[in-house]
């Protein structure tokens, strides 16, 4: 769960990891790490499943911090059902089950993260594609993994392809252009959501905030009169923290190989999903990514994990905006200007 230490506590346990002692909190989904709470009165701290992961909040400030706290949990589970591809009656699904022979009206905020997922397609040359959802074989439940067949990547690679996807943005409309086609929005949806849950807490009055949806985190404001800090996991060791990253305002995301995933034949398959090939990627190990804007950033880790360390840099250094550190699948670690900067300041 989410945590916030005393400074001193925080200074201690951080002096420990430069030292590359193993540190003593608890490790969040897709590599990020955030400290405890010391317990004050002004500090409010909730916990919900949503988006298949474990959401905490952390909120200071005066007021009513609980009511607040419910408020943005229960609209971000109202946009979560909207776009979730696991609720037979979302609106996500009744466009998968319309593809191929009616448009579907569709809310604002999911129009919003349909657009996104059409701009992360063309600003990453298809290296993100949200139609992956017609990879409707793979499983990635620890619990009841499976593995798709060659035959049946096969015959859905036809059905990945981005300008499947016609948006009518007057008429307020999503249209699947074929039968089978399927969208996934679990790689660029949940940055808005987060994105949402700050606006209500922010609409009741509560402006220093900690959402972490485990491997994104948006913050705003402070704690205890300094910004906030998120550890980043090694992506090379996922039980110990790289590095750490203070935050007034923004966004972190994580994306990598080593959470959902089993093994097959002494190979590592995760859910991260080339479109171009059906299969998990083969490029980097995992990566963090930080920015206050969520344009520049939602769906930037997905298309990087696709296209490699390579081909991601080169996309960053036209990103000014965005602070990256990614791991190779060489073990070599990257760390952008930027974030080189903000792992020597935390």
């Amino acid at each position: 769960m989410s945590v916030v230490l005393s400074d001193a506590q925080f200074e201690k346990q951080f002096q420990a990891r430069r030292r590359r002692l193993l540190m003593a909190l608890p490790v969040l989904a897709c590599g990020l790490v955030v400290p405890t709470v010391q317990a004050k009165s002004d500090i409010h701290q909730a916990s919900q499943v949503l988006m298949g992961t474990r959401l905490d909040l952390t909120l200071q400030g005066s007021g009513n911090l609980d009511l607040a706290a419910a408020a943005a949990f229960s609209e971000m589970a109202r946009l979560a059902d909207m776009m979730s591809r696991y609720r037979s009656t979302s609106v996500l699904n009744a466009i998968n089950l319309a593809a191929g022979l009616q448009a579907v009206q569709v809310p604002p905020e999911m129009m919003r993260v349909l657009q996104m997922a059409q701009q992360a397609a063309r600003s990453s040359g298809g290296a993100f594609d949200a139609s992956v959802g017609a990879f409707k074989d793979w499983s990635f439940d620890a619990a009841h993994p499976a593995l798709a067949s060659a035959a049946q990547i096969a015959a859905q690679l036809p059905l990945v392809d981005s300008q499947g996807l016609i948006l009518n943005h007057k008429a307020g409309t999503a249209y699947l252009s074929r039968r089978g086609m399927r969208l996934d929005l679990g790689g660029i949806a949940k940055l808005p959501i987060l994105q949402a849950g700050l606006q209500t807490l922010q609409a009741h009055g509560v402006h220093n905030a900690m959402l972490n949806g485990g491997g994104d985190v948006l913050v705003n404001g402070n704690l205890n009169g300094r910004p906030w800090r998120v550890g980043l996991r090694d992506p090379r060791q996922p039980e110990q923290i790289l590095g750490v990253v203070a935050l007034n305002q923004g966004f972190v995301a994580a994306s990598g190989d080593y959470e959902r995933y089993f093994m097959h034949q002494g190979k590592r398959l995760h859910h991260i999903l080339d479109p171009k090939t059906g299969y998990p990627t083969q490029g980097p190990h995992g990566l963090a990514l930080v920015s206050h804007d969520i344009a520049a950033i939602n769906g930037l880790g997905a298309a990087i994990m696709v296209a490699g360390v390579d081909a991601g840099r080169q996309r960053l250094s036209h990103l000014h905006q965005v602070d990256a550190m990614i791991v190779g699948a060489d073990q070599q670690l990257w760390l952008s200007s930027g974030m080189q900067a903000r792992l020597g300041q935390a």
